[in-house]
C-alpha cells in the first residue's frame, strides 16, 4: 500500500520509516470515525504470495507497479525478465526496493513518469487503489500512462464497499503519520468507477481472501482473459 503527494498518508511522514521502528508490525490504518485496520507490512516485505503470484502470471511488460512499496511484485518480475519500474513517494521503500536488485523511483504517480503512454500493464495492488483518496482520478491517470491494449489490474476490498475517508497510519508506539485522504472500493463499486471511464472489466478473480479484477479499455477489451 502506498499514497502520494495528492494527499497521502506519507505525504508528510514516510510509511516505511514508521514500520521498521514497530518491528515491520504491527502497523495499522486508523479511520477518521475510528476504525483501525491492521497493514500486513511482514507481506510486503516478504517474497510474493501465492495470490500475488496470480497478479504476477497476468503481467505483460513494460509493467508499472504504482504504490510499489519494498519492491516485492516489481523485483520478482524482473527476475523472470518481465520489466517493471516501480513508483513509490516513501524514501525507505525505494530504498529497499534498490537494495533488493529492483528498479524504483521516488515519485508521485501523478508526476512526470517515464514512458509515459507506453506500459502494458499497471499494478494497484494492496489497496492502492485508494491512493488520493480519488479512485477516478487515479484510474484517469494510469490511463493517461499506458498503451491502448493496457490492462490495469487492481486489488480491491473483498466486502462491498465504497468508501471515500480520512485516514492515518498509528503503531502501537505512539508513532504517526499525519492525516490523509484514502478510498475504499470493492468490486461492485470499482465496476461503477470503470464504467464512468470507459473501461471493461475483462477478468475477476479472488485468491483465498483477496479478491482482483483486471480492466483494459473498452474498446480494446476481448472479454476475460
Amino acid at each position: 500500500m502506498t499514497t502520494d503527494g495528492h494527499g497521502s498518508p506519507r505525504a508528510g511522514g514516510d510509511f516505511y520509516a514508521l514500520a521498521p521502528r514497530a518491528g515491520h508490525g504491527p502497523v495499522y490504518l486508523r479511520l477518521a470515525d475510528g476504525r483501525r485496520i491492521r497493514m500486513p507490512v511482514h507481506c510486503w516485505y516478504g517474497q510474493p504470495a501465492l495470490a500475488d503470484e496470480s497478479v504476477l502470471a497476468r503481467c505483460v511488460g513494460p509493467v508499472l507497479d504504482v504504490g510499489s512499496g519494498p519492491g516485492r511484485l516489481c523485483g520478482a518480475l524482473l527476475g523472470r525478465g518481465v520489466f517493471a519500474l516501480g513508483v513509490d513517494v516513501a524514501p525507505h521503500a525505494v530504498a529497499h526496493t534498490l537494495a533488493r536488485g529492483g528498479i524504483a523511483l521516488c515519485r508521485s504517480v501523478f508526476d512526470r513518469l517515464p514512458a509515459e503512454g507506453g506500459w502494458q500493464t499497471v499494478l494497484l495492488i494492496d489497496g492502492n487503489i485508494g491512493i488520493g483518496g480519488d479512485p477516478r482520478a487515479l484510474l484517469g491517470r494510469c490511463l493517461q500512462l499506458t498503451a491502448p491494449t493496457a490492462l490495469l489490474l487492481v486489488e480491491v476490498d473483498p466486502d462491498d464497499v465504497e468508501e471515500r475517508c480520512t485516514a492515518r497510519f498509528e503503531d502501537l508506539h505512539g508513532h504517526e503519520s499525519p492525516p490523509f485522504p484514502w478510498a475504499r472500493l470493492g468490486a461492485p463499486a470499482l465496476h461503477r468507477v470503470a464504467e464512468d471511464l470507459a473501461l471493461s472489466v475483462t477478468d475477476q478473480w479472488t485468491y483465498g481472501l483477496r479478491r482482483f479484477l483486471a480492466l483494459g479499455r473498452r474498446n480494446s477489451a476481448s472479454g476475460p482473459r
